[in-house]
């Protein structure tokens, strides 16, 4: 007990943050995708929210005795799931079942709902599957039709992504915890496109669609993206976003993947979200990249504004944009961009496009403070015009 309060005393003095959770990601096996890369993904993902201290479990390689794989899943909030491989043990099979029905999280990434047809918990737990030799003795399959999810039972086999490519979700659950303040609709970067899943479809609760295309070889319908899944008392977040390849991880990098995820892995492990809404959002025109795999600050993106070039990305420029447009009318957050944008003008190493871009910005949102800097650039033939019509509607 005194060592107990040590330790909570020193984390007191010296600001120490506490981890809120304990996620657990299993992997080891996968028979599509790059495994070795793809949990330190995730795993870099989790943690990046804050509130999660993340473990790994590796399973034995396939066709390995798989009797000796038995993760302590009952020591964690949440279990993430990012495996496709041989079956697991009775008693391991059986300890997971009882790990969600007594209230434990789970999240089923992307490939994590093709392995175990013939576990019937299983494809309760994850809700939809494909694959496997699935058919329609899985289950039905699931699609969102005339502005509800439909069950369809027609025979087929489950599972399918035609083309991988761009494609835009639709949020069809606003006020879930895991979606509230995401945009109604927004691109995700290239990835394949899950359709055709099918199984038990219980208890599901459909939070993002896309429409699978013919064009790119899909469906024709729409197709739930993100659901979760009630089993027991447990909470399941059911992401199928996220391919990742040797070499090719590009879809973990979109915003929508790496904030979902981060908002399903709280609510999975608590049954709420505590994050805030990100600042910036993907939108229906661009996919939003994080290559952190975390949101950019407003530091990084002024370093990024200060190189641009015209005729290059203005991604970093619009980000800061629509940070500045979202203040609502906030005096103090108002004069902290524009001292970050004073800075930017002063910079002799920031390019002539970023300074004229931010003499636009500061004609409309600008104060007194930013005037002998945008006089300055005035004298030189290069930023004369903006950083005039700057002043001028400064000084009216």
């Amino acid at each position: 007990m005194k060592n107990i309060l040590i330790i909570c005393l020193v984390a007191l003095l010296f600001g120490c943050k506490q981890t809120e959770y304990k996620a657990l990601i299993v992997t080891g096996q996968n028979n599509a995708h790059a495994w070795e890369e793809s949990h330190p993904i995730l795993k870099k993902i989790i943690e990046n929210t804050g509130l999660f201290q993340v473990d790994v479990a590796i399973s034995p390689k396939k066709g390995e005795n798989m009797s000796t794989f038995s993760p302590e899943f009952k020591k964690y909030d949440v279990v993430v799931m990012d495996y496709d491989g041989d079956m697991w043990a009775p008693d391991t099979r059986k300890n997971f079942e009882q790990y969600v029905k007594n209230g434990g999280g789970v999240i089923v990434y992307h490939a994590a709902n093709n392995p175990f047809p013939e576990w019937k918990e299983y494809n309760k737990i994850t809700g939809l599957g494909g694959w496997g030799n699935r058919n329609e003795q899985s289950g039905p399959y699931l699609r969102w039709v005339d502005g509800a999810p439909k069950k369809m039972y027609n025979p087929g086999p489950g599972g399918s992504h035609g083309d991988r490519h761009a494609y835009v979700l639709t949020t069809r659950n606003e006020e879930h915890p895991i979606m509230k303040g995401f945009p109604k609709r927004w691109r995700h970067v290239r990835d394949e496109l899950y359709a055709e899943l099918r199984g038990p479809a219980e208890n599901v609760e459909v939070l993002a669609t896309a429409y699978s295309a013919p064009k790119t070889r899909g469906t024709g319908f729409h197709e739930p993206m993100l659901f979760t899944v009630k089993y027991g008392k447990g909470r399941v977040f059911h992401t199928t976003l996220g391919h990742v390849g040797v070499d090719d991880f590009i879809a973990t990098q979109c915003a929508g993947f790496i904030y979902t995820l981060q908002r399903g892995a709280e609510w999975a492990a608590s049954g709420k979200v505590t994050q805030p809404v990100p600042e910036d959002m993907p939108n229906v025109a661009i996919p939003l990249l994080l290559p952190g795999f975390k949101q950019y600050t407003l530091e990084k993106l002024f370093a990024l504004a200060r190189k641009y070039e015209v005729g290059k990305s203005e991604k970093p420029l619009s980000l800061i944009a629509e940070r500045i447009r979202k203040t609502k009318g906030d005096t103090g957050k108002i004069k902290e961009f524009e001292k970050q944008i004073i800075k930017l003008l002063e910079d002799e190493k920031a390019t002539t496009a970023s300074k004229n871009y931010f003499c636009r910005e500061l004609s409309w949102m600008g104060s007194q403070q930013a005037v002998p800097s945008l006089e300055k650039l005035a004298k030189n033939p290069a930023t004369k015009e903006m950083a005039e019509y700057a002043l001028f509607r400064l000084k009216k």
